[in-house]
């Protein structure tokens, strides 16, 4: 179990879905990366008492710090998702389902 409290197997499981952000797409460097391409982990849905595949996520820093405690379908509508061309409909799967 990782310091978030995700379990080793859904740590792997994220690890090999989510290769590129969840909201913007960069895809991520190796494990030495450092801004955009640096992953972070991810509750899409600001709860961290729900830990599973469908709130677990990885997307990178800077959309991590951008979104921090803000409601998902709010940031979505942020200046940075604006600029950042981040939108309902260009984000990843899992994030399109807990929209839904």
């Amino acid at each position: 179990m990782n310091k978030w409290n995700i379990p080793d197997w859904l740590e792997r499981e994220v690890i090999q879905r989510d290769r590129r952000c969840v909201y913007c797409g960069v895809e991520f460097a190796s494990s030495n990366a450092i801004g955009r391409t640096k992953p972070s982990w991810e509750h899409i849905v600001n709860d961290a008492r729900i830990i599973n595949r469908e709130n677990i996520a990885r997307c990178c820093v800077s959309c991590n710090a951008s979104k921090g405690a803000n409601d998902l379908a709010i940031w979505l509508e942020s200046n940075y998702c604006r600029k950042h061309g981040i939108t309902k409909d260009t984000v990843a799967e899992v994030v399109k389902r807990a929209l839904a």
